[in-house]
């Protein structure tokens, strides 16, 4: 087999999660792409440090992922990326695949999550047919990562298109912020609050940043305002929607 695809995220620390999500794209690709090879990186260093400490496990950065298919023979390079958006763990990705032009056939660079605007109407048909159903009084508050990459205005562009529904995006590290989301169901009248991670993985921000008890994190900040909060642990990569997005963008490239 001298064609492959090589899927490439952020990364967990969480196993949990990462089966759930991680390991659900790469097996819904690896079904949709049978005669490919698929092989597997991370783009975090931290996560793929701190996966070798904690379980032994050796993943490889994109790098060490393209090495391995040119020692394999493989002569065609499709790389996917599971990130949301096209920031800096993106550019990692297209500076990496860079240096490696010269050892294949073809290779050749997805687009994340959010994209075309096409893109972005599917991902917010997702979310409401996930979370718009809650009732009057309650409203969905996803918490996207946030970015200082001047990718992160995709944030703000898909909340603006949820406008006048009961989902927003909010992020734990940009704009939009939690506080100016609080004002709008604060305006509405809203009670109940169900808080999901607009991320591909529920690990670190979605345990910690957001439905944990300590002082900082949305779940507390809700509460102490008087809403009702209601978690919802489930990273993106696990609905099958948000599956095959990645794979039409893969068929984008290959196609």
């Amino acid at each position: 087999m001298t064609k492959a695809i090589l899927l490439v995220s952020f990364g967990t620390t969480h196993p949990e999660t990462r089966q759930k999500t991680i390991g659900a794209c790469e097996q819904a690709i690896k079904e949709a792409f049978p005669q490919y090879a698929v092989y597997q990186a991370y783009t975090s260093t931290v996560v793929l440090r701190r996966i070798k400490e904690n379980e032994g496990l050796e993943i490889p950065t994109v790098k060490q992922a393209l090495e391995q298919m040119k020692d394999e023979g493989i002569r065609e390079v499709y790389i996917q990326p599971l990130h949301i958006i096209a920031g800096s763990e993106f550019e990692k990705i297209l500076n990496q695949s860079q240096e490696f032009q010269s050892y294949f056939d073809i290779i050749k660079v997805g687009q994340p999550l959010l994209h075309s605007e096409d893109d972005y109407q599917q991902v917010k048909q997702v979310l409401m047919d996930q979370y718009g159903h809650f009732g009057e009084k309650a409203a969905t508050v996803l918490m996207g990562h946030g970015s200082q990459h001047n990718a992160f205005v995709a944030y703000a562009a898909l909340d603006h298109m949820l406008t006048g529904s009961p989902v927003h995006i909010g992020c734990v590290e940009s704009y939009p912020p939690v506080e100016q989301i609080e004002e709008k169901l604060k305006s509405k009248g809203i009670k109940e609050v169900h808080l999901a991670p607009f991320m591909l993985v529920a690990g670190e921000h979605a345990t910690n940043d957001m439905v944990s008890d300590d002082e900082d994190s949305w779940n507390t900040y809700f509460s102490q305002r008087g809403y009702e909060v209601i978690p919802h642990l489930i990273g993106l990569g696990e609905y099958p929607a948000i599956q095959d997005m990645y794979i039409q963008h893969l068929h984008k490239i290959i196609d």
